[in-house]
């Protein structure tokens, strides 16, 4: 029996929007479906999922194909990208590197 998967309206319609940009990117350079399918190394239903905005496609999957046909992701160029990452790298260094549940309850009423 097939598993079903929920997803949130938000990451739906971000999907739907990626695959929308790919599809714009796609035909402003005159590829087909087969041309960026190639170029991806993907099949052309896998390309057709990405543009439709199939949540079940690959998450690398998508953002290489977005990077192929030049749709930018996060709002930044290539540069930007880097220098997203590295803040998200730091911010994420100065948490803790594992999380647990609290023991016992919180006595907050002073």
């Amino acid at each position: 029996m097939k598993k079903t998967r929920t997803y949130s309206p938000y990451a739906l319609e971000a999907a739907r929007i990626l695959g929308t940009e790919v599809a714009r990117a796609r035909r402003e350079r005159r590829w087909t479906h087969k041309d960026l399918a190639a170029r991806a190394g993907i099949t052309p239903t896998t390309l057709r999922k990405v543009e439709s905005g199939a949540p079940t496609v690959g998450l690398g999957t998508a953002f290489e194909v977005a990077a192929l046909v030049g749709v930018r992701l996060f709002d930044v160029d290539a540069k930007g990208l880097s220098e997203v990452a590295t803040r998200s790298r730091d911010r994420l260094a100065l948490l803790p590197q594992r999380v647990r549940k609290p023991e016992g309850s919180v006595k907050d009423d002073f």
